[in-house]
């Protein structure tokens, strides 16, 4: 399935990260489950503690700690080798109930780095719980996965979408010497990535905290995580929130439509903004800015600017950067300015800023594939870790493998859909699509299994207007989820509600801080921000 690599609009940018906190209160023993006669023993998981200390490698507030927990590489044979996550940990200012996890999104974003970045915004939940996240298995110093040096020529067909339409045999053969170049460079870890262990990893990581059950807060890809945790472990959920809620059924041609949709309508809605601005680059008549913006990207892919970099910047470069700036109405102002830097002065720096997130393909990288489980240094981490963590994950959690044949057959089709739903989105979101051909079946478990959680109310916070995660998504995983479903309509803007609605924050903070959930069918929107 594919999920969103920004996860949620933060004033200051938009950034992904993960740790993991343990703290065992006691000796807890593990519970009978774990102990099953017919399951392997994974008690040693469950009973072990965490040692918090100085966050090495990492610009960190100076109240922040960092550590590791330890989890088999495959929990079906759990002898066979073992990994270690990446954690990191703020202590509560108040009387701690335990603690709340915190998956920002991705899927390969890394949490340690987005808490020690954007913590304050979680200050009011330490009033009750230490605040922790954590980096997944295959990200950031986590087994980190990648691609390695040669992939990215293999996959340029894939920027503008031309040899895809021209060639699609030839790119489909690329697209399988990249994934397995990718496995070459990923080490152990890549065959066991994915949201299903991943999920199993976060109940070894509520255990050695000491929590009985689980308090979580996930965006977007951590809302599939989240409710994948509650399938698998639904006595053990404690107060669960999802926000921005990614979808569990679609596969990953209707998800990419649908974010084409979605980014289209953010890109109108940023253009009649910019419209009604004298600066804005490309006028006040929000027809005519349309078209310009389609004629800008065409120009830019027929002909690429250079940068300071070194590489051209494509039209589809600039597609990736509006995908990231339109994210947030609060990143519009530098957007104008951004492209009014490119289109009256060739000045790609502006743009530049925004394209450090989205789909970007593998890029070049240091990794070696050699990973004993062992956490890896910050600087040793691979430039391509965060693509190559979306990829596989997504690949990981989808059962759809088309033909070359039947990729070749619905191609023509497919295209046209993609750009009647967007002229300046639909190309660039049709060749994600591709990215899992030459790679193993990803698991069904997610599709046919997670629905009709018996377990305690949850809170799933949808926004309207969210270009990554449309509304109706929320709705659908609710139905599926069943009667422990609560929704909340937050009639806003922007990817996911937290960050940018105090209703929507003060609603989740009193759900996990004091179990009071909103009364179903209530909403958020712009006129209650304040209240």
């Amino acid at each position: 399935m594919l999920a969103k690599l920004c996860t949620r609009p933060r004033v200051r940018r938009c950034a992904l990260t993960s740790a993991v906190g343990l703290a065992l209160l006691g000796a807890a023993l593990p519970t009978a489950a774990h102990r099953d006669e017919d399951k392997p023993d994974l008690s040693r998981f469950y009973d072990q503690k965490v040692t918090w200390s100085k966050c090495e490698g990492l610009e960190a507030p100076k109240d922040l700690r960092c550590g590791k927990v330890t989890v088999p590489l495959d929990y079906s044979r759990p002898t066979s080798g073992t990994l270690e996550l990446a954690l990191a940990r703020y202590r509560a200012t108040g009387k701690s109930r335990g603690s709340v996890l915190l998956n920002f999104g991705g899927p390969g974003g890394a949490g340690v780095s987005e808490l020690a970045a954007g913590g304050d915004e979680f200050m009011g939940l330490a009033k009750g719980y230490d605040v922790v996240s954590f980096d997944p298995r295959g990200v950031g110093r986590s087994s980190p996965v990648s691609c390695g040096d040669g992939t990215e020529d293999a996959l340029l067909a894939l920027d503008d979408g031309s040899e895809v339409s021209d060639d699609p045999r030839a790119v489909l053969g690329r697209l399988r010497k990249a994934a397995t170049a990718c496995a070459e460079h990923s080490g152990p870890v890549l065959p066991h990535i994915g949201t299903v262990n991943a999920a199993r990893d976060l109940d070894v990581m509520r255990e050695a905290l000491g929590d009985k059950k689980l308090n979580y807060l996930g965006f977007s890809y951590g809302t599939r995580l989240g409710a994948v945790y509650a399938a698998q472990f639904p006595k053990n959920v404690g107060r669960l929130v999802l926000d921005g809620v990614d979808t569990l059924t679609e596969p990953m041609t209707e998800q990419a439509l649908v974010g084409a949709e979605g980014q289209q309508k953010a890109l109108d809605d940023f253009i009649d903004w910019c419209a009604d601005d004298v600066a804005c680059p490309f006028g006040q008549d929000t027809r005519s800015a349309r078209e310009q913006v389609v004629r800008l990207v065409d120009s830019l892919d027929e002909d690429p600017v250079p940068t300071d970099w070194g590489e051209a910047f494509s039209g589809q470069d600039l597609v990736g950067a509006l995908s990231q700036a339109l994210y947030s109405r609060e990143l519009w102002p530098s957007l104008e300015r951004a492209v009014a830097q490119l289109v009256e002065d060739g000045d790609t720096r502006g743009v530049l800023g925004f394209s450090g997130g989205g789909y970007a393909l593998p890029g070049r990288s240091d990794g070696d594939g050699e990973n004993d489980g062992e956490l890896a240094d910050e600087e040793d981490v691979p430039l391509d870790n965060l693509p190559a963590a979306l990829m596989a994950i997504n690949c990981a959690d989808d059962p759809d493998r088309p033909t070359a044949d039947e990729i070749t057959r619905n191609l023509g089709r497919l295209r046209a859909e993609y750009e009647e739903a967007s002229p300046v989105f639909g190309r660039y979101r049709l060749t994600e699509v591709l990215m899992c051909y030459g790679r193993p079946k990803g698991t069904d478990y997610i599709r046919e299994d997670v629905r009709d959680v018996d377990g305690p109310k949850m809170l799933l916070v949808g926004t309207r207007g969210d270009p990554a995660t449309p509304y109706r998504w929320t709705v659908e995983t609710a139905k599926r989820l069943g009667d422990a479903a609560v929704v909340l309509d937050n009639k806003g803007d922007g990817h996911t509600g937290y960050g940018s609605s105090k209703c929507v924050q003060r609603k989740v903070d009193t759900f996990l801080l004091y179990g009071t959930l909103p009364p179903s069918g209530s909403s958020c929107g712009s006129e209650e921000d304040d209240r």
